[in-house]
């Protein structure tokens, strides 16, 4: 079932979000300075990429520079990319086939937000 949600969330939205953050990654490797916020958005691409059978939890080792981070990042990046996962969420929930990747991308807003200090991991 993973599989095929991933499939078709690849098809219908993952694609379009990943070239997202993979945008934001760039533009972040280019300025030296904001390279982790530019790993962190690869990160989160190919998580955008296919989803379904991971999550993201807290790093036991985050810290507050983590933390003062993630506000550069909500100012510079988070924001939009949220917006970008709420207009999508509302357009895959239109449909009665599209709900559970409405939900799923409604579930990424709070990476988006705030990646650093987070983990993807593979669920069991």
């Amino acid at each position: 079932m993973r599989t095929l949600l991933n499939i078709i969330w690849l098809v219908l939205c993952g694609f379009w979000m990943a070239l997202g953050y993979l945008a934001a990654g760039v533009i972040c490797c280019i300025l030296i300075v904001t390279i982790p916020f530019g790993l962190a958005s690869f990160r989160i691409a190919r998580y955008a990429l296919w989803p379904f059978g991971r999550t993201v939890v807290d790093r036991r080792d985050a810290g507050a520079p983590s933390f003062l981070g993630n506000v550069v990042w909500f100012l510079f990046a988070g924001l939009w990319l949220a917006i970008g996962h709420v207009f999508t969420g509302i357009a895959l929930c239109v449909t009665i086939i599209g709900i559970p990747l409405g939900v799923a991308n409604f579930k990424m807003i709070p990476v988006s937000l705030m990646p650093l200090g987070k983990e993807i991991v593979e669920l069991p």
